[in-house]
């Protein structure tokens, strides 16, 4: 066989398309549980809450909002990542595709836990006393936002997968 060929074919396996679609499906999975639990925690207290201030209870919904929007970082680079893979892919690709899947899912998982515990009880704290509500709004931004930086050094993973790959050819 060829040199070239061989080499070639040790940075182009045929599972390396494997690597890219658990990036794919980490992706999206470990953003949506977080996301998924972050709704369920604060959700409790808002229906808790709800029976004692009724007039608060659309204010309270907050919590649910932003950690839904977990998932939806973990989706796009779900679908961003999901165009790009293909049959003969270069290793080093596959590779960067699970490590920006992994960080957005990852980071989602930990933001959508830290909104779920701000959000039962700040908005628990904020029904018995609503000059609370700015700070319990304060801390779920900051909860929310280590999904965001997980979405964010996902993308510069992402931009660097085909930068310098080997193309496939065999």
């Amino acid at each position: 066989m060829d040199a070239a060929l061989i080499a070639n074919m040790d940075r182009c396996p045929m599972y390396a398309s494997f690597f890219g679609a658990m990036g794919c499906a980490t992706a999206i999975v470990f953003s949506t549980f977080g996301a998924s639990y972050g709704t369920a925690k604060s959700a409790v207290a808002i229906f808790a809450s709800g029976v004692l201030r009724p007039d608060r209870l659309m204010q309270n919904v907050l919590c649910a909002i932003m950690a839904q929007i977990l998932s939806i970082y973990g989706l796009v680079i779900s679908v961003i990542i999901a165009n790009q893979i293909y049959e003969k892919m270069p290793i080093y690709t596959g590779f960067l595709q699970l490590g920006a899947g992994l960080s957005v899912g990852l980071c989602g998982l930990a933001a959508g836990f830290a909104i779920g515990i701000v959000g039962d009880s700040g908005v628990r704290a904020s029904t018995q006393q609503p000059r609370l509500y700015v700070g319990m709004v304060l801390i779920l931004i900051f909860a929310e936002v280590l999904g965001l930086y997980g979405g964010v050094v996902a993308v510069m993973m992402y931009s660097r997968a085909t930068q310098g790959a080997t193309l496939c050819k065999y």
